[in-house]
């Protein structure tokens, strides 16, 4: 549907609000008609033919609600979107059940009711998924994320699975390290030979030696048969070595000897194994700074990353934030047998907003807490299970004026960290008195206080 053949009514009583949206609206080149009141807007309905509704919520004598009844009734394939300043999960989950696209809490920004317009006239002719982008593909195997970090990540893939060299990949806990050691070995050569996954910080260090080299009857008490080791079972294919920074200095000198001359010794044995393995391995922790600290060894640091590819953490890819969330709102939905296939857009809104320590992880943990828990159709912001803890400054990745890190920045993810700081300096400078902090920002209070609530800064009770 072209933006100049979609016909939108937009029912307010508020005056200000009317002219905002029409003027939004019509530079889009929609068709806009407005109404004050609910009585006007059913009127309008019953002559003419609307792609969209956009209708405030608390009006009288006729609401939101009423409207969008009357208007399932009267012209079924209009779409509705509520608003409301007057925020709640149960007029939210009202306003779903009655057939409502979306429902809004005022204030929003242009960008965050454009797209659900969009959206929501997509849905009208049934377009309502994601489209996948010309430039680049919505999922990679099972990597998912069209952000401009997870790009640059697939295009990597692509590259290093080509070689037979070293892979080291670096990145936050949770953010699918695993998942693209697993990309890169499907997309290899290797592809039909074994992929074998090596914890080497969840197997304690006694057995560690064992578990990757294996053993000979009779090496140690309780070995009672030959057993090969992970690397022997990797043969021809590849081992993805997990948390290597959590290896100690001995098994650092055996791994070395593996990656130099393709060999290996089991425990309790003095011939050698030739093995034919690629290595990818994978760590949370700066090697580089273990390196200098005198932690790991240089030499096994520099034959491990022969090809690096760093994975960004969620909070600069907040345009997969939703497409995640979808993904396992699906996957969980249908585990759980509930009917819920949707998230609200303010619950998206809060999600690519908030910092994800946990990462992807965590966003998938949240989506089963709040499918597990939601009793309506709908994940709304209550359903939401957010942890409160902070990253330090010196976990965060920290980016001053005019600096740029070789691997870039989602530049809307930087300037939404920007403004936090300034929300959270306005309050200190004010002694924590919200009037006075919009001022100094130079914004409403009620603007000031929307967006406290947007970021997650706002900790006063209702």
């Amino acid at each position: 549907m072209q933006p100049s053949e979609a016909k939108i009514l937009v029912v307010d009583d508020e005056a200000s609000m009317r002219e905002f949206l029409e003027i939004m609206l019509q530079k889009q080149g929609y068709q806009v008609t407005c109404a004050e009141t609910g009585k006007e807007a059913l009127d309008f309905i019953q002559n003419e033919t609307y792609d969209l509704v956009i209708t405030d919520i608390r009006m009288k004598p006729i609401n939101g609600l009423d409207v969008l009844k009357q208007c399932k009734v009267i012209s079924p394939s209009t779409v509705v979107i509520i608003i409301s300043a007057y925020a709640s999960a149960e007029t939210a989950v009202a306003a779903m059940q009655e057939g409502a696209y979306d429902y809004l809490p005022k204030p929003f920004n242009v960008d965050e009711i454009r797209t659900v317009i969009e959206n929501a006239l997509r849905s009208k002719v049934g377009e309502e998924q994601p489209q996948e982008p010309e430039d680049g593909p919505l999922h990679f195997g099972c990597l998912i994320g069209e952000s401009s970090g997870m790009r640059k990540v697939y295009e990597l893939i692509k590259r290093v699975a080509a070689t037979s060299s070293n892979v080291l990949i670096t990145g936050e806990s949770g953010t699918g390290k695993e998942l693209v050691a697993k990309a890169i070995h499907r997309q290899s050569a290797r592809a039909q030979e074994a992929f074998v996954v090596v914890n080497c910080g969840g197997v304690p260090e006694t057995l560690i030696e064992s578990e990757l080299f294996g053993y000979k009857k009779g090496a140690f008490t309780g070995a009672s048969v030959t057993r090969k080791g992970l690397v022997e079972a990797a043969q021809s294919g590849t081992l993805f070595l997990d948390e290597i920074g959590e290896l100690s200095p001995a098994l650092q000198v055996k791994l070395l000897r593996l990656v130099q001359e393709k060999t290996i010794k089991m425990i309790g044995d003095n011939e050698d194994i030739l093995v034919d393995v690629r290595i990818i391995s994978a760590t949370n922790r700066n090697l580089e700074k273990m390196v200098v600290d005198g932690l790991f060894r240089e030499d096994l640091y520099y034959r491990l990353n022969v090809l690096p590819i760093r994975i960004p953490p969620l909070r600069q890819r907040a345009k997969d934030i939703p497409i995640l969330a979808q993904f396992f709102l699906t996957k969980f939905r249908k585990r759980f047998g509930k009917d819920i296939h949707k998230i609200s857009s303010y619950a998206i809104d809060i999600l690519k907003h908030y910092d994800f320590p946990g990462n992807v992880r965590e966003l998938e943990h949240i989506i089963e807490r709040g499918v597990a828990l939601e009793a309506s159709s709908i994940i709304l912001p209550d359903s939401l299970t957010l942890s409160t803890y902070k990253k330090t400054q010196s976990e965060a990745s920290v980016i001053t004026p005019g600096s740029i890190p070789p691997e870039g920045i989602e530049l809307d993810d930087y300037l939404v960290e920007i403004e936090k700081k300034l929300l959270l300096q306005a309050l200190q400078q004010s002694a924590g008195v919200k009037l006075k902090a919009a001022e100094l920002l130079g914004i409403s209070f009620r603007s000031f206080r929307y967006r406290l609530i947007k970021y997650g800064l706002d900790t006063e009770e209702e």
